[in-house]
């Protein structure tokens, strides 16, 4: 079964890479370019997982990340950064702004939806030992 997959990214570059690797793997895409936009369709879609890009226009990634997490749907959905914020703490920020994964840009096309799985297989793994 595909899995359906909301990318918040507001760059047009990393939206056609990241869904491009995904669709090639099964995974179902619908893309939004910035915090609000991305928030109205995941509240409207539910999708399985988020991607959610960190510097984003009007709306900062963590805002983004916080306001999902007060949607009951959404509070077990997972969310992953996939951000170029690399310095000391921003992975720390991420996990307390709601995310429950973090990968750093550039990415490796390579290895992207392996990470992706692994975050989201860890996420649901902690789910049900709760």
């Amino acid at each position: 079964m595909a899995l359906d997959v909301l990318l918040i990214e507001d760059n047009a570059q990393n939206r056609y890479l990241l869904t491009y690797l995904l669709e090639q793997n099964g995974y179902r895409v619908t893309v939004a370019a910035d915090g609000p936009a991305g928030i109205e369709l995941a509240s409207a879609q539910l999708p399985d997982l988020i991607l959610l890009d960190i510097q984003l226009p009007t709306m900062h990634g963590y805002d983004v990340a916080r306001a999902l997490r007060k949607l009951n749907a959404l509070r077990a959905t997972p969310i992953i950064a996939v951000t170029s914020y690399a310095m000391p703490g921003d992975r720390e920020k991420t996990l307390e702004a709601g995310c429950d994964g973090y990968i750093e840009k550039p990415i490796d096309p390579e290895t992207f939806v392996q990470e992706v799985e692994e975050l989201c297989n860890s996420v649901r793994a902690d789910g049900e030992a709760s």
